[in-house]
């Protein structure tokens, strides 16, 4: 594998960086991480696992080093998918393979559903989509919340009931948005309101990526291999019941990784999981023959 190359796309509306990593002696088909509204950087471990292939990360537009040039302060899926096509057609490497995790799961499943010739292979890890939850009302009642408690009183508040809806176990109550949530500083989170409201998680990146409504039937008869994964240390959280539900509407089963929500980590943006595990069952199911 070389060193990583950067580079830029421009594409409607903002421009685009990505990082290759190349092995020109690699059979296989380029293996693109994604994740939303995580960057490239948070894949700098686990594509250290797989330097037989070429391996390509990106900055999701608007988000790191990747700039929305349109003004518009906020990304849908539907324009994070668009983006990806665009990205896979300038690697002009044919169909490759897509490990996507949270927001970067939705956001290749929308592409899949629009463009399943770009894909041979899509692991979509933990998709955080509410919006088809058996308890659905109540857990996007819970993000609305989350929303619009940050917009009131900004990181602090905000982050703290996202800690507290992602960590729970289980559907959600039906009360769960009036709930009192923890002090801040409990968790180490700001206490005081700066005046910012560009978190790319708190904006509307949360209500956009959990209310998302799939084209399962596109997906169901997309060429596309599909397998949806959850990891085991998330069993219950929402994103696991969110991996499940996906996978039910798919007719399949979900495949258990290691770990957690983000058990490819391997310290970036201060979280570790368990990369070697990780890995390892990433390279299984990208080789299974199913």
């Amino acid at each position: 594998m070389t060193e990583p190359q950067t580079n830029t796309l421009e594409v409607p509306g903002g421009v685009l960086t990505y990082v290759v990593r190349s092995n020109d002696s690699s059979t296989e088909p380029v293996l693109l991480m994604i994740a939303s509204p995580m960057g490239a950087a948070g894949f700098g471990t686990l594509s250290g696992y797989f330097t037989d292939r070429t391996v390509v990360t990106y900055d999701p537009r608007g988000v790191e080093r990747s700039k929305r040039t349109d003004g518009a302060p906020e990304s849908t899926p539907d324009e994070h998918a668009d983006d990806l096509h665009r990205l896979i057609s300038a690697l002009d490497a044919g169909p490759v393979d897509i490990f996507a995790s949270s927001g970067g799961a939705v956001n290749a499943l929308a592409l899949v559903s629009r463009h399943p010739e770009q894909v041979r292979t899509l692991i979509a890890h933990e998709p955080p989509l509410a919006e088809v939850l058996p308890d659905r009302e109540h857990a996007l009642a819970a993000i609305r919340d989350i929303h619009e408690t940050y917009q009131r009183g900004g990181v602090g508040p905000g982050m703290v009931k996202f800690i507290t809806l992602v960590s729970h176990r289980g559907p959600i109550p039906a009360d769960f948005a009036d709930r009192s949530a923890p002090d801040p500083a409990a968790f180490g989170l700001p206490t005081e309101d700066d005046g910012s409201r560009n978190d790319p998680m708190l904006g509307q990146h949360i209500i956009w990526v959990t209310h998302y409504q799939h084209d399962f039937d596109a997906l169901r008869t997309a060429p596309t291999r599909i397998v949806v994964a959850a990891g085991a240390e998330s069993e219950g959280q929402m994103t696991y019941r969110g991996a499940v539900a996906v996978a039910e509407r798919l007719a399949t089963a979900p495949v258990i990784f290691p770990s957690d929500h983000g058990g490819f980590l391997g310290g970036e943006y201060g979280q570790t999981g368990d990369p070697p595990a990780f890995a390892a069952k990433l390279r299984e199911v990208l080789t299974a023959k199913d």
